[in-house]
């Protein structure tokens, strides 16, 4: 409906919205509403649909269509501004994900309206929305607003508080026509998708990380037993990616995922400016380092100078002892 808040639903690829769509749909219900998602995907299911409902849409425009496989910005914008500029919402949100992140700022150049990006908080001043987003790589944080509607604004996610699940709620469905333009590149043949059995890194409470410090790409299966043992994602700081060390889908920092877990572990970690812009947000950090003028120290709130192939093998020890009890 027109002067509603539209948000743009991030899935598995199986159908499933991911968590963090309750963080989107819980902020937009906080500025006021209606609240009203966007789901283009090759595959919707029913207990989707009702998620999306009991995390707080009242309405589901449901553009789905095989051609929306795999994803590509070029197809997926023009049905999603045509839509746009029909129904007139006066806001766009969406988590930061990859594709995500990609498709808000080609719609924002097809509409010609501006982008907040990586918002770390909204509020409405009067008739008009505030974001607020991190600057000079997170030293900073810059207020902007809007010259005119809609508003487009990607949320970090980990950062916003989710909605209450509301058990039997549920949202209206509306089937979208749309024509999907063919492809003008073949970007992906064949796509793979290798699961660590950890939680993924943009979604997970607790975030391990390793740098430069693990010495080589075999060393990072201790902080996979540890990641196993408590439940956490395991990711890596640009030096380990570069180095070939982990897959860059892992890299954590300017260049690669941003994250705000609950609890950040680093180590061997340096703390370079364009990491600490990806993990500076997190709750609680704690860093192990063997030296003692690493940067990360001067943003920990814990920090061990000590060997990490010392330190590991003894927190997993001791984090299973606990969680046996």
């Amino acid at each position: 409906m027109a002067g509603a808040i539209w948000c743009v639903v991030e899935d598995d690829r199986k159908g499933t919205p991911k968590k963090v769509m309750s963080e989107v749909l819980g902020e937009a219900a906080r500025l006021g509403g209606p609240v009203e998602a966007v789901w283009l995907t090759d595959k919707a299911t029913d207990d989707g649909l009702k998620q999306l409902g009991a995390w707080g849409a009242t309405k589901v425009w449901l553009l789905e269509n095989a051609g929306l496989a795999p994803y590509r910005g070029e197809t997926w914008v023009p049905p999603f501004a045509e839509l746009v500029a029909k129904e007139s919402p006066k806001a766009v949100l969406a988590p930061v994900t990859s594709r995500l992140r990609e498709l808000m700022a080609r719609l924002a150049a097809k509409l010609g309206v501006g982008l907040a990006a990586d918002t770390v908080a909204l509020a409405m001043n009067g008739d008009k929305l505030v974001a607020t987003r991190p600057i000079y790589a997170g030293k900073l944080l810059s207020k902007v607003t809007w010259a005119k509607q809609p508003w487009l604004a990607t949320l970090r996610p980990n950062v916003f508080k989710p909605a209450e699940a509301q058990a039997g709620k549920a949202a209206s469905v509306e089937r979208v026509s749309a024509t999907i333009p063919s492809p003008q590149m073949k970007l992906v043949e064949r796509r793979e998708e290798a699961s660590t059995g950890l939680p993924e890194l943009t979604e997970a409470e607790i975030v391990i990380s390793g740098g430069r410090g693990m010495k080589g790409p075999e060393n990072y299966v201790i902080l996979e037993e540890m990641g196993g043992v408590i439940g956490a994602a395991v990711g890596a700081s640009r030096a380990a990616v570069d180095a070939g060390w982990r897959p860059h889908r892992f890299q954590i920092g300017q260049t690669g995922r941003t994250i705000s877990p609950k609890l950040y572990l680093g180590f061997g970690v340096s703390g370079a400016i364009q990491h600490l812009a990806g993990m500076r947000t997190s709750k609680v950090i704690v860093a192990v380092n063997k030296d003692p003028e690493a940067p990360i120290f001067k943003i920990a709130d814990y920090g061990i100078v000590a060997d990490l192939f010392e330190v590991v093998p003894e927190l997993t020890k001791e984090f299973k002892r606990l969680l046996e009890k």
